[in-house]
């Protein structure tokens, strides 16, 4: 597996990418340039959801390696993105009930990667991403994951209550990290799963949160009232274990 994002610059080379069905993480485009093939680039974009961010030529200038961007670089994800399809087969393959992850736009690399790292020994099938105001799979979370990424499916969809929505229809059942739920260790873990865990500044979405069958708190005892994102993940993720184990 590969570790390093490809980033692709250039007018002819971006649009290439984009329709040979790259994935595109984020799309860089200096900020005013309205011609027609800068627009076809954003619309391609658009399309496949790729983060679009509009910058002044002097971060162009500073990201760029070849010194020829033409207004417009690409960074290509470093690693493939699984199909949640992929997740349900696995929980057949092993012959346990599905348990999810998904995260509510997680923006730090690091999180990302120690998240996908404790759930796959956290025994979870996969872990579900937003493609909009959250990080993809860069070199950074390939790297933070040690290697947890060659065996744990990410994938990326448009919409996270829809997916919820979705999954419920399949059997799943969800539970949300909340400073305001029911104490983790009252709460029935079991079962086919999805773990939702939010933003590190904001928590879970007001939407996302609306989905969720349950909201549960981690024990707080110190002078601090929060945890960061890829700890209380982990603190979660190993009370479905231990659940999941005494069941």
């Amino acid at each position: 597996m590969r570790y390093e994002e490809y980033t692709i610059e250039g007018r002819n080379a971006v649009l290439e990418a984009f329709r040979s069905g790259k994935t595109i993480d984020k799309l860089y485009v200096l900020d005013g340039c309205q011609d027609g093939p800068v627009r076809t680039i954003v619309r391609e974009a658009k399309k496949q959801g790729s983060l679009l961010q509009f910058v002044a030529k002097e971060r162009l200038d500073q990201m760029s390696t070849t010194g020829k961007h033409q207004g417009v670089i690409a960074q290509a994800a470093a690693y493939e993105y699984a199909d949640i399809e992929d997740m349900f087969a696995l929980a057949e393959q092993k012959g346990e009930p599905p348990f999810l992850f998904l995260l509510d736009e997680i923006e730090d690399p690091h999180n990302l990667g120690a998240i996908i790292r404790t759930a796959n020994l956290a025994g979870a099938h996969g872990v579900i991403i937003p493609k909009r105001r959250a990080v993809g799979l860069t070199a950074t979370v390939a790297k933070t994951s040690a290697g947890a990424l060659n065996y744990t499916p990410v994938a990326k969809v448009t919409n996270l209550s829809k997916t919820i929505e979705e999954l419920k229809n399949r059997g799943l059942w969800f539970v949300c990290a909340d400073m305001g739920g029911e104490v983790m260790y009252n709460t029935n873990l079991t079962g086919p799963i999805g773990l939702v865990i939010g933003n590190e500044g904001s928590g879970v979405s007001r939407l996302v949160k609306e989905k969720c069958d349950y909201i549960t708190s981690i024990p707080m005892k110190g002078d601090i009232d929060s945890l960061n994102a890829s700890v209380a993940a982990g603190v979660l993720a190993y009370e479905i274990v231990r659940q999941r184990m005494k069941g």
